[in-house]
């Protein structure tokens, strides 16, 4: 009587099957990681594509921003320059009134200080020596002009005179008296003499 072993043969038949079922699982494990790999690699990459887009977006916004703030930069520049010119201008300008009012004020003190029967042939300035020629009918008119003069705050005491020559009268013409003066000219207030050369006219 032949006996057969069913009992060995269906163990291993469960071994079989638990070993392909333990293959499966693995592969299904495996397949799971590929899966959810694959499904974080593509996440990461459209991440880093949308970061990398932001990024552009605000790069260009940058330059956009710097190209602006340049233009800016440049009419500042610009500005600061005419700004410049300007005051180098306004400068100039005050320095030519100031030059201005030294001639003004000094002819305007010798009109004043002018005695009666005279006047003037010649006025130079030399630095800050003024030379005054002119004609008196009288020596006291000269001495009363160099008293005007010193006494006008006008000009700095004192002041000389150079020459005086007197042509003897004629029965058509009185007495004439040539003069000379030196005199150094400055605006009260001021230390430093106007510089300027001015020639009056015979009067």
């Amino acid at each position: 009587m032949i006996r057969i072993n069913l009992l060995a043969v269906e163990r291993e038949a469960k071994k079989k099957k638990s070993a392909f079922q333990s293959g499966q699982k693995v592969a299904l494990a495996c397949g799971l990681i590929l899966v959810l790999t694959g499904a974080v690699i593509t996440w990461r990459y459209f991440e880093l594509s949308r970061e990398s887009v932001e990024l552009d977006r605000e790069i260009a916004d940058k330059q956009a921003q710097a190209t602006r703030l340049h233009g800016i930069i440049q009419q500042v520049q610009q500005f600061e320059q005419q700004k410049a010119q300007l005051q180098q201008r306004v400068v100039l300008i005050e320095e030519l009134r100031k030059s201005q009012k030294g001639p003004v004020h000094m002819l305007d003190q010798l009109s004043r200080s002018l005695p009666a029967m005279m006047w003037l042939t010649a006025l130079k300035q030399d630095n800050d020596t003024i030379t005054i020629d002119g004609k008196s009918t009288t020596q006291t008119g000269v001495s009363d002009f160099v008293s005007n003069l010193e006494g006008s705050g006008y000009f700095k005491k004192s002041v000389d005179i150079v020459s005086s020559t007197a042509d003897p009268p004629t029965p058509t013409t009185p007495e004439i008296v040539k003069f000379t003066l030196k005199a150094v000219f400055k605006t009260p207030g001021e230390s430093a003499p106007a510089t300027a050369a001015v020639a009056v006219g015979k009067k």
